[in-house]
């Protein structure tokens, strides 16, 4: 079947799923001013169905972001804040004993909610850190003998502070590959400075939202996600970039004194979903190479390992992935 047949036959049925993201973005811009780099990449992450990871100095509304859209939508939400004391079990759960009755009751934790925010995730040590594995692949956990499916959907966003590494444990690349994006938070314009100047600086500001979609809406929107079409040759594109940070010489490409480890294959599988969800948020029943260039480099940032001359020579997982999506033909 063809892309323009394609496109007749889902533009109106896609345009009639997606009708709350215009709605949700308006609705998230009475709080967060500007960050729309942020807003549509966690958008992205939704209807992919994929965990993001947010980085950024202090201050820029990360967490403020994440809380916006879950209270945008009506879904359950749990804000977990990491510190080096936390526990596994006050994560997932714990088995708790009840003397009168002689038996274990399961006391959940609150990983069991549609959207986590797990803020600062790197101050938590690696067990913590780990305890998420589970949920955020297998979206199942196992409290004692007994495994619990979670809420769907089920999205973890967490946030991490590159800045102020005392006391800090940074993320094993086994769970950072969990996460489908990362995202390199910036600072805001000079107009948006000033327009964060003028609805915040109060000593109470406004920053409530109203639920203005609904789970099932965004369940439907996700079949939709399946539909869309990606041409043969884009595939062999999404292939041909995840192999380039393996074999950069292969592309002729002179990386390989940088690169350590390249992408794994769930980095293929991931790049094909955000591209899909991106060309969903354009309202889009296809995608094009465009697609890929807008989301590959949040898609394959983190699972580009540097070698050791890479980091003395100060050289970026950034700048290495752009070098490749110059290099590797486009289709």
């Amino acid at each position: 079947m063809s892309q323009n047949q394609l496109t007749s036959e889902n533009e109106e049925a896609i345009r009639s799923a997606t009708e709350w993201i215009p709605t949700l973005r308006a609705e998230i811009a009475r709080v967060i001013v500007g960050q729309r780099y942020l807003v549509d990449r966690l958008l992205v992450g939704l209807l992919a169905n994929g965990h993001v990871l947010l980085e950024g100095v202090p201050g820029l509304a990360k967490t403020l972001s994440i809380r916006t859209l879950a209270g945008a939508i009506t879904a359950d939400f749990k804000r977990i804040q990491f510190t080096p004391d936390l526990l596994p079990a006050d994560i997932i759960g714990t088995l708790v004993y009840s003397p009168k009755e002689s038996t274990f009751h399961t006391r959940k934790g609150p990983v069991f909610a549609n959207l986590i925010l797990a803020d600062e995730i790197n101050r938590a040590p690696a067990k913590v850190q780990s305890a998420l594995l589970e949920a955020m692949q297998e979206r199942q956990v196992t409290i004692g003998d007994e495994t619990y499916p979670l809420p769907e959907p089920f999205l973890v966003l967490a946030t991490e502070n590159p800045i102020d590494q005392e006391g800090t444990y940074p993320l094993p690349e086994a769970q950072v590959d969990r996460f489908m994006l990362k995202l390199k938070v910036g600072y805001p314009s000079q107009s948006e400075e000033r327009e964060i100047l003028d609805r915040m600086a109060s000593t109470s500001p406004d920053t409530s939202v109203s639920a203005v979609t609904s789970l099932e809406a965004i369940r439907t929107a996700r079949t939709y996600l399946n539909e869309v079409y990606i041409d043969p040759k884009i595939r062999d594109y999404i292939v041909n970039l995840v192999l380039a940070t393996r074999d950069p010489e292969a592309f002729h490409l002179k990386l390989g004194q940088y690169l350590q480890f390249g992408a794994s294959p769930r980095a293929t599988i991931n790049l094909t979903l955000a591209a899909k969800a991106w060309a969903l948020l354009q309202g889009r029943a296809y995608v094009v190479p465009q697609d890929i260039k807008e989301i590959g480099l949040d898609v394959l940032r983190h699972r580009v390992i540097l070698s050791y001359e890479a980091e003395a020579e100060e050289i970026t997982s950034e700048e290495l992935v752009a070098s490749i999506f110059e290099a590797v033909p486009v289709p």
